[in-house]
């Protein structure tokens, strides 16, 4: 190397580039080439019919990936050919491209491998889950990268790594030896034949759905992509996105809608000290499993909760998506806002609500002196759930960066007892009322078809599949761990003897591959709600969908506040009520905020998260190199900076944690932080000045409290 001139390197690149040129002229000019440039004339002449063929190849290829089999996607085909033919010439419409290219093979290629990863990543995503793949998973993709080991096991990593490699060297192998058009290049007459493919499309779309060929609402995703296919179903979570202008929108709409101002009312007939304590819980893939007719369990899988089920009101709860979904499940709880005027996918947490304020039931009960919290014993950037709280106007928000959690279920998901503490430390943070909003996590799937649980509480009959008796049991043993949660939480909540009114509900069904048939209530979209309280409320039992709940429960306890919620209790079972609730969420999100006159609910956040403030006490050298930095509520998440640098620390306890790589001074600046996913700087300490072994505290240098703890991380960041 050190002999190595530069003048030898420019040579042999030159010779290289001088050699690969003779090699593809002699291939050129071979036998072979010159008995196909007849064929290779006759397909670039008809090369539209030629592509129009390719497009209903891939069309076919990645329907069939979608649906695990080549029989149900030829069923598809002939059974619904317009639909098939519509589809297959979306992609044909992206084939016109290759003209304004030389490199057409090449363009093509390309263009047939979006179509083929689109179909293989819909492919997968169904064996792991109901929902199939589309735009909105982009959207979360960087969230799903920190939960990718629950989803695939080591040999499907390195499978996916080798075949995203393997695809990226042929293609980039054929840039040169796809070769070039060698005629002459007609880019305008290939710009209007791309205009007039778009401007039939257009028409072609609009008849399509005139004649309900397609739909432009999905009621189920799932559904909506074995009727209607993938490139329709993909592309319209791309571009319908957001809550469309009804055609009757204007002010004096709304003002009729807003009933002179009787939305945005804040009231209660309770006395202040007669509100009782709201929470709700979210339990993930959560139903009863009795529900289930093809399986029995050894005994009662929710004890608990059916006891609930018996004395307080309850009934089927309607949520908007199956296997998957858990976000906008809670979005519908909290805004009351349906999912139905939203783009068929569509997670409103990353389209409006990560970036804008959205009032919601925090905002509602804010208003009447509440103390507003949220919980998830996930991570706070799932689902950007830490803005997306922020936005809608929490007080508070504990994730899993501020729990120690200890046990886990074998999938890698934070058991659910863990939350039962961290609940009533959210509700000693304030000295009225509490409204707490938690998500738990335990249910999550992908469910184990090896049996991983030794002696399990529960066992199931009646599923002779091995793999799929396995999942149903560990799923089933989950349930039971989760309903001994909420029995925990309804005895603390009783030991506690504060007026309360707590909800749980399941957010979906579990990605298990039920069908309406499998379950007593014939429908996909039912789980379970049940009501419990220590204030004396009725029994009432009905059937209620997610967006509607909000709106119930406060009703129930004389509680009138949120522009939504309010809308619910005056307008439900009335005429237009649909119609007029998508103009109302319309107007709220989109729309000129009529309804609001000038005076939105939220308009910016406030929230802080965690509700404990990490301390420190003192540090102790080692005797060969590092410190331990003792203090308190430390967690896993708890990271060591010394004079604004990350340093190396291992998490010992809440009490301690050990750290090297520096060496401490007088005057050393060392803050603790409670760091989340990419980065995120969540809460900090106070600082703590590092002088001769002892630590002074700097009051006043920790997050804010008083304000968003959002502009703060993204100052960090800076």
């Amino acid at each position: 190397m050190k002999n190595l001139k530069k003048e030898d390197v420019i040579t042999w690149w030159k010779e290289r580039k001088e050699r690969r040129a003779r090699i593809l002229e002699a291939r050129r000019n071979s036998a072979f080439a010159k008995k196909m440039q007849p064929v290779y004339a006759f397909m670039n002449r008809f090369s539209l019919l030629f592509h129009a063929l390719l497009a209903c190849i891939l069309n076919f290829v990645i329907e069939a990936i979608s649906r695990h089999s080549v029989i149900e996607a030829g069923a598809y085909m002939i059974g619904t050919p317009l639909v098939f033919l519509y589809n297959a010439f979306m992609i044909f419409i992206t084939f016109s491209i290759v003209y304004f290219f030389k490199r057409r093979i090449f363009v093509r290629i390309i263009i047939s491998v979006f179509w083929l990863v689109l179909g293989v990543a819909n492919g997968y995503m169904l064996l792991k889950r109901v929902t199939p793949f589309n735009a909105q998973d982009l959207k979360v993709a960087s969230d799903g990268l920190a939960l990718i080991n629950n989803y695939f096991n080591g040999f499907e990593l390195v499978i996916l790594g080798v075949g995203i490699v393997s695809v990226v060297v042929w293609v980039i192998s054929m840039w040169k030896r796809g070769g070039q058009y060698t005629g002459k290049m007609h880019r305008i007459r290939a710009l209007i034949g791309v205009i007039i493919c778009a401007a039939l499309y257009g028409v072609i779309s609009d008849q399509a759905v005139d004649k309900r060929v397609v739909s432009t609402y999905f009621g189920n995703i799932a559904f909506a992509y074995e009727d209607y296919g993938l490139p329709y179903c993909f592309m319209a979570s791309v571009f319908n996105t957001g809550i469309n202008e009804p055609n009757d929108y204007n002010e004096a709409t709304m003002e009729a809608i807003a009933g002179d101002g009787a939305l945005t009312k804040c009231e209660t007939g309770r006395a202040s000290e007669a509100l009782p304590n709201i929470l709700f819980v979210q339990l993930e893939s959560y139903f009863d499993v009795s529900e289930a007719e093809f399986f029995t369990t050894s005994k009662d899988a929710c004890p608990n909760l059916r006891s609930m089920f018996e004395n307080y009101s309850s009934g089927y709860f309607k949520v908007p998506s199956v296997g998957a979904g858990t976000a906008n499940t809670e979005f519908e709880v909290l805004t009351g806002m349906n999912l139905r005027y939203f783009g068929p996918g569509e997670y409103p947490y990353k389209t409006y609500v990560k970036e804008k304020p959205c009032e919601s039931a925090a905002s509602a009960l804010s208003a009447l002196g509440y103390g507003t919290h949220a919980l998830h014993n996930n991570g706070g950037n799932f689902y950007s759930r830490a803005r997306v709280f922020d936005n809608m106007g929490f007080d508070s928000f504990t994730s899993k960066e501020f729990m120690n959690i200890l046990q886990q279920t074998p999938n890698g998901w934070a058991t659910d007892a863990i939350l039962v503490d961290h609940i009533l430390d959210a509700m000693d943070t304030t000295e009225g009322k509490d409204f707490v909003f938690t998500v738990s996590v335990q249910g999550h799937g992908d469910y184990p078809e090896e049996q991983i649980i030794e002696n399990p509480e529960i066992t199931v009959e009646g599923i002779e599949d091995e793999g799929l008796k396995n999942k149903w049991e560990y799923y089933v043993n989950q349930v039971y761990e989760m309903d001994q949660f909420a029995g925990n939480l309804i005895q603390a909540i009783e030991e506690r003897g504060e007026p309360t009114v707590v909800v749980f509900y399941g957010d979906h069904l579990p990605t298990m591959g039920l069908e309406a048939e499998d379950l007593k209530s014939r429908y996909l979209y039912n789980t379970n709600y049940v009501i419990w309280d220590n204030i004396g409320l009725p029994k009432e039992d009905r059937n209620i969908p997610s967006y509607q709940i909000m709106a119930d429960v406060l009703e129930r306890l004389d509680i009138h506040s949120g522009t939504v919620f309010n809308y619910h209790q005056q307008r439900r079972q009335t005429r237009n009520y649909l119609s007029d609730l998508e103009l109302l969420q319309y107007d709220i999100l989109y729309g000129d905020q009529y309804v609001y006159n000038g005076n939105p609910p939220v308009t910016e956040g406030h929230m802080v998260m965690g509700v404990r403030d990490v301390t420190l006490k003192n540090v102790v050298p080692h005797l060969d190199e590092g410190y331990s930095l003792y203090g308190e509520n430390f967690t896993q998440n708890s990271k060591v900076y010394v004079n604004g640098e990350k340093q190396k620390s291992s998490f010992l306890n809440n009490t301690r944690i050990d750290f090297s790589g520096v060496e401490l001074v007088n005057g050393d600046e060392i803050v603790v932080r409670q760091m989340g996913s990419s980065n995120t700087t969540f809460r900090k300490s106070d600082i703590y000045i590092y002088q001769d072994g002892n630590l002074i505290r700097q009051e006043g240098t920790a997050t804010d409290k008083t304000i968003s703890w959002v502009p703060q991380a993204d100052e960090e960041e800076e």
